[in-house]
């Protein structure tokens, strides 16, 4: 036995609880929709498989990035697309969208205060070099407030300064802090209230971690720009990486632009044999969300019967992923990672440790032993050795592996004599 038959019997017996039974349901009818939406989507623009036939080069007349890109775009109900291997991650895709549509002299504003740890980098806060800010582009944000919400005053007074505002950035996913996740709704309503103020002001959602977990995406909501990354939710695991960035014309041209070179732009890029796999994960990608979504909410029905505080709760509407869990205890957080590790395919002998890393200001220990390097998508667990000792827990190639790795997590805990049943 890989585990005790007592977490076991724990996990399933908070499995098989009305919550989260419940959750469940609305869950799987989410997955159907978004399955749906995918399937017309390839549909509509004739998938073949003569669009598998890779490219080299310079990639000219790549019908198949083109067909890719077009089914992302109805996908995401974007007018344009620019989905590509070349995008190395979440963050490289938002980059591109900021260097791509922000000049010298331009504001970036945060309404939802400091960003994800690995764009601080790429803003300038934590100075790099070729950040924004040696490009003259100022940034400024505004905190939530302590509940966790849009701070409305404020934000009218930051958008309303002589400073004018050219791009405002929010961060749909919690990343590595203790706030709820902003549903699409909850987006659609705070771009209402911006566009009253800045009808025209640049609009960008990070959309990392988000993809298929609600019924409708930011772009539906308002948005100009939305950007991902493969190896996350819209990848369903299959993708072996690359990145999005989707949206109005113009905004994807100029960060299709940023990756190639001016004169250039989208046009160019080859797919190196990676369209039918880009495809591929696509397709399956509201369903492995579906059940990354139901791990979530085992995990989060778990730990909070055990005592720790949980965000979301198990019955809360999902927008994210990402289920944290605050165990208030370093030895608890890694002993939880090694869980996660134990639970793994791949390399699930190998010891999660905290380590510096790039991009991020403290240290953090990341377990995932995945077929696809880094992949969030996977079973996986991440947190900055940080107080209060959060670890942040997502993915799940399958709803049985995530239910697995709920039970390798909390069995970790209970045989280092971190947590009694």
């Amino acid at each position: 036995m890989l585990y005790s038959e007592i977490s076991r019997e724990y996990v399933t017996k908070a499995e098989k609880s009305e919550t989260v039974q419940n959750a469940f349901t609305r869950a799987r009818a989410i997955a159907e929709a978004n399955q749906l939406k995918v399937l017309r989507a390839m549909q509509k623009n004739r998938l073949s498989d003569a669009h598998f036939v890779d490219s080299t080069g310079y990639g000219y007349h790549d019908t198949g990035r083109q067909v890719l890109e077009a089914i992302y775009a109805d996908i995401f109900q974007a007018e344009a697309a620019l989905v590509r291997p070349q995008l190395i991650s979440g963050t490289h895709a938002l980059a591109t969208a900021l260097f791509g549509n922000l000049r010298p002299g331009d504001v970036l504003y945060s309404p939802v205060g400091k960003p994800y740890d690995t764009l601080e980098s790429v803003i300038g806060i934590r100075p790099a070099i070729g950040s924004l800010a040696e490009y003259g582009i100022t940034y400024r944000q505004t905190e939530l407030t302590p509940t966790g919400q849009f701070d409305l005053p404020a934000i009218r007074d930051a958008l309303i300064s002589p400073t004018r505002v050219t791009m405002i950035t929010i961060q749909r996913s919690k990343g590595y802090t203790w706030r709820d996740s902003f549903t699409v709704a909850e987006i659609e309503t705070f771009i209402q209230e911006i566009r009253a103020i800045l009808p025209d002001v640049k609009i960008l959602v990070d959309n990392c971690y988000g993809e298929f977990t609600e019924a409708r995406e930011p772009l539906e909501a308002g948005a100009d720009i939305i950007a991902g990354s493969l190896i996350k939710n819209p990848g369903g695991g299959i993708a072996p990486g690359g990145g999005y960035v989707a949206g109005k014309r113009n905004f994807i041209e100029a960060a299709a632009t940023r990756l190639t070179a001016p004169g250039i732009g989208g046009e160019v890029g080859p797919t190196l044999g990676m369209t039918r796999s880009l495809l591929h994960g696509l397709f399956i990608a509201p369903q492995t969300v579906g059940g990354c979504i139901e791990g979530a909410i085992l995990a989060a029905a778990v730990f909070q019967q055990l005592g720790y505080p949980v965000n979301p709760q198990p019955n809360a509407i999902r927008t994210d992923i990402v289920q944290a869990i605050q165990l208030n205890d370093p030895k608890k957080v890694l002993a939880f990672c090694r869980g996660i590790q134990q639970a793994a395919p791949v390399d699930s002998y190998v010891e999660p440790i905290a380590a510096p890393m790039p991009g991020y200001a403290d240290g953090v220990v990341m377990a995932g032993g995945t077929f696809v390097q880094g992949s969030s998508i996977e079973l996986s667990a991440d947190a900055p050795m940080r107080e209060p000792y959060n670890v942040y827990f997502q993915g799940g190639l399958t709803t049985a592996h995530a239910k697995t790795g709920v039970i390798f997590a909390l069995d970790a805990l209970v045989k280092e004599g971190l947590v009694v049943l």
